[in-house]
């Protein structure tokens, strides 16, 4: 295997995200998964996702599914993946 998917199966694997509005941060630190909506419906990012920007409305979910799971609803907001790292800014 190469050292991407090890890297991927590894149960250290984790996404840096930060959840930022105007006034205040809403989340900072590590997570599993987020899922979140845009234009074209429901999607996942995962530990390695591709580079990825999009718009986002209605809500972001961190760790669906799983005990540390939390929800923010938002009206709209800015998503960016890169190098395993995801910034939302939100109500822009």
């Amino acid at each position: 295997m190469t050292e991407a998917v090890n890297a991927y199966n590894s149960k250290n694997s984790i996404l840096e995200l930060s959840i930022k509005s105007k006034v205040r941060i809403l989340f900072e630190g590590g997570c599993h998964s987020l899922t979140s909506k845009n234009e074209r419906g429901v999607f996942d990012i995962l530990p390695f996702h591709t580079n990825f920007v999009t718009l986002i409305s209605d809500y972001v979910i961190v760790d669906k599914g799983l005990k540390t799971e939390q929800s923010f609803r938002i009206e709209r907001g800015v998503l960016y993946v890169l190098s395993n790292k995801v910034d939302i800014y939100v109500g822009i």
